[in-house]
């Protein structure tokens, strides 16, 4: 039994023997590549960390797109709904005006007017951009004038 024994501390020796210059391989290897990596790439930049990134990058670039088409969307829907209704109020208070003997003063429409105008350079923007009738832009000035176009009206 003793024999047995002492067999088994041997082939346990050997075989952590053999793990240990395993690990040490790897580490010599490790090593390699790490000094190799520094010196083509500065700032410990890994490159299948980089391609990992960009097309997460990719991928979060084709979520805003998507994003950005829904949002003009609905831009382009709330301005619709808004032409509507202040087509509709502008109407109404002319009729509510002519049946009250108030005379029209004129000043609505210069409000009016600009609203429209603003609405004509929203459309033109879109198509400038776009090609066609879709509404894929967007426009800080577009929306400033829009909304003074608005409160003048009230």
């Amino acid at each position: 039994m003793g024999h047995n024994h002492q067999q088994h501390h041997q082939a346990t020796d050997g075989l952590v023997n053999l793990f240990t210059k395993a690990n040490h391989d790897l580490s010599v290897v490790h090593y390699k590549l790490e000094r190799e990596f520094q010196q083509i790439y500065p700032d410990n930049a890994n490159p299948m960390k980089l391609v990992s990134r960009i097309k997460k990058i990719q991928d979060d670039v084709s979520t805003l797109k998507e994003q950005c088409r829904e949002l003009l969307e609905a831009k382009q829907d709330l301005i619709d709904e808004a032409q509507t209704t202040l087509i509709g109020n502008k109407n109404l208070v002319q009729r509510m005006q002519a049946s009250l003997g108030i005379p029209f003063t004129g000043e609505d429409d210069i409000a009016f007017t600009n609203f429209k105008q603003i609405i004509e350079e929203w459309r033109v923007q879109v198509r400038s951009r776009t090609g066609d009738d879709k509404h894929d832009s967007d426009s800080d000035d577009v929306n400033k004038l829009l909304f003074s176009a608005i409160v003048q009206s009230n």
